[in-house]
């Protein structure tokens, strides 16, 4: 009963914040660059991580960090539990361009400003096309220096199952020949994906050493990347 008190009043903010700050992005972010305009959405992410702490004693804890490429692009996977992990991680990185389903970009003023992030919103229902689409879009912007956040199992999966993990991210790596990061966490455990009680504790994360690509193939990339996720997902409970 706690939890689902202490979950009711995140939600409580949670929504109004989103509403109001999605609709002063909207209309501030058309006159900032790309860069700017990150730091400046991402704001509200920094409230979503501040009020899940205060009310629903979730906190994090992050190792690794400095695993993350100073200096030019990369790919970053990891795998995907909750809403957490898509709030978060644009804090983890910073600015960077996430992989999505285009269906979130037609939600109400979340998916409106999120669309102002120059997202790579793909079609699911167009398997063949939507890599092409990744490809091209992706390789576009790690051309500008952007990092690019995929979540390779496609869907939020519950604590415990893996599911299918595809090539896209070791793809585009190494097409590009940019290094491959890997990110594994425990977020399910705390925010179920498909949940609406939070329970408190602390949310692991870890970031892999830098896989590079050059002179690799994909199956390489993608098979040292996926070994790392699952040793360090079994290591944190996830």
């Amino acid at each position: 009963m706690i939890s689902f008190i202490r979950s009711l009043l995140y939600y409580a903010a949670f929504y109004p914040a989103t509403i109001i700050y999605a609709s002063l992005c909207l209309i501030v972010g058309k006159f900032l660059p790309f860069r700017q305009r990150f730091i400046f959405f991402t704001q509200l992410n920094k409230f979503y991580i501040f009020w899940l702490r205060v009310t629903c004693g979730i906190k994090v804890d992050v190792k690794g960090r400095e695993n993350l490429p100073k200096d030019g692009a990369y790919v970053a996977i990891s795998n995907h539990q909750s809403e957490w992990e898509t709030i978060y991680f644009q804090l983890l990185i910073s600015p960077q361009v996430v992989v999505l389903k285009k269906e979130l970009l037609k939600v109400p003023f979340f998916g409106w400003a999120l669309a102002m992030l120059e997202p790579i919103a793909l079609d699911r229902s167009a398997k063949r096309g939507a890599l092409k689409q990744l490809l091209e879009q992706g390789k576009d912007k790690l051309s500008r220096k952007i990092p690019i956040l995929i979540f390779p199992q496609g869907t939020r999966l519950p604590v415990g199952e893996l599911g299918r993990w595809n090539k896209g991210g070791a793809m585009l790596a190494v097409a590009s020949e940019v290094p491959l990061v890997a990110i594994a966490h425990n977020a399910g455990r705390f925010w179920p994906g498909k949940g609406f009680v939070k329970h408190s504790g602390t949310v692991e994360v870890v970031v892999s050493p830098a896989i590079e690509t050059v002179g690799r193939s994909v199956d390489e990339v993608h098979t040292a990347s996926v070994e790392w996720l699952e040793e360090h997902l079994k290591e944190i409970g996830a």
